[in-house]
């Protein structure tokens, strides 16, 4: 299924360092503990929980650590809550950016937010002003070696997948939300390796700002990542040829 490849502009990644692994550690836990807390504490009747707990797993936090934000959001240990906002604004060049939050204190986030952007060159918008722009979806991602496009087309589209691609050296699938769990369930089973699995906002088209914009882009999906409450930023920005 040949066309736009999503992986080259779904969020604006980093390289996870040890010196960074608590923040990460304390971004996972956020997510663990609302997840329990609007669905309960079994993973295996929440899907939003059983995806924070992957997503965890995924950044090495140890067993413990997850099962301690489970019971904190279950009452067990505690009763500290924590709500999801969506932030949603412009950088320069016309870059259409969204973040993905988990805040205990939203009068203290959001003047944060409106700062980064202000700082960067961009501005803070109100919701729904570029959310329009993007979809949400399942994504994924296995090595492609040994593997044909027919073959791993036809394991995902039977589990609800709609797009398969090659990017680089992976076969990058998509799906609705809805098939996240039954796309991820059928491509384990055929154990190949998820090098990617994730629900995330996907930018309809993309946007190339000039080299000076893009500096200050990079920059400003850099600090929103470094912010303690974020937990994922997602663009449209592509970099420019060169840089």
């Amino acid at each position: 299924m040949a066309g736009h490849s999503h992986f080259k502009s779904i969020k604006h990644h980093k390289a996870a360092i040890d010196a960074k692994r608590s923040k990460h550690f304390s971004k996972f836990s956020k997510a663990i503990m609302v997840a329990a807390k609007a669905g309960g504490g079994d993973p295996a009747k929440n899907l939003s929980l059983l995806y924070a707990i992957d997503r965890a797993k995924a950044g090495n936090m140890p067993n413990d650590s997850i099962d301690r934000a489970i019971k904190k959001a279950t009452g067990e240990l505690g009763d500290k809550q924590f709500h999801e906002v969506i932030y949603e604004g412009y950088g320069l060049g016309g870059v259409a950016i969204m973040v993905d939050a988990l805040t205990d204190n939203r009068s203290r986030t959001a003047p944060e937010m409106r700062k980064l952007f202000s700082v960067y060159g961009g501005n803070l918008g109100n919701p729904g002003s570029v959310q329009f722009m993007f979809d949400q979806k399942g994504l994924f991602s296995i090595p492609a070696e040994g593997l044909s496009e027919d073959e791993v087309f036809e394991v995902a589209a039977e589990a609800g997948a709609d797009d398969v691609q090659r990017a680089d050296d992976q076969w990058a699938i998509t799906s609705p939300p809805t098939a996240f769990a039954p796309v991820k369930q059928a491509l384990a089973a055929k154990g190949w390796s998820l090098t990617t699995a994730e629900l995330a906002w996907v930018a309809q088209n993309d946007v190339t700002p000039d080299a000076e914009a893009a500096k200050k882009v990079e920059a400003l999906l850099s600090a929103l990542e470094d912010h303690d409450d974020v937990q994922n930023v997602y663009s449209n920005y592509v970099a420019p040829e060169g840089a």
